[in-house]
């Protein structure tokens, strides 16, 4: 009898010790994966253009973004510094993600609001010369971005 517990014992630790070595968790969170992003939309600076088609917002400040290498995304959204994680696609799909921003009091701060709501709906990407428009799901143009010099 005490074999038979010694030899269970002897599996459960074996079994422990395979699961242990084989590392990675695949349930762990995309902000705890190593990521290397590349690509014409990726270390360059966007100042806001238009939101939508035509409209340009009134903001303190430009809104900007700025997206890293490591997939990490600092910027502005006209009132507010703004951080957060981005995944980029194959199609040129793009999805922000852990969208934050400060909370400072401004005049025009549903226009920043409507900013970094842009980018939480941002769905597709698309590059012309130097301008960037983001699309939704649903194909509508949500606005645009300007390269900055």
């Amino acid at each position: 009898m005490k074999t038979t517990l010694v030899a269970r014992l002897g599996l459960v630790i074996a079994a422990a010790i395979l699961l242990a070595a084989c590392g990675g968790r695949p349930d762990a969170p995309q902000s705890d994966r190593v990521v290397s992003l590349s690509g014409p939309v990726v270390e360059q600076r966007w100042n806001l253009l238009l939101m939508g088609t035509d409209e340009r917002l009134s903001l303190p400040e430009p809104a900007w973004f700025r997206i890293s290498s490591d997939g990490r995304v600092t910027g502005s959204d006209g009132c507010n510094e703004m951080m957060g994680r981005v995944r980029l696609g194959e199609s040129q799909r793009i999805e922000f993600t852990e969208v934050a921003t400060t909370r400072r009091a401004c005049p025009q701060g549903e226009n920043a609001a409507r900013v970094t709501a842009m980018l939480e709906t941002a769905y597709r990407y698309l590059i012309d010369h130097d301008r960037l428009v983001f699309f939704g799901p649903d194909q509508r143009v949500l606005g645009g971005w300007r390269k900055a010099n």
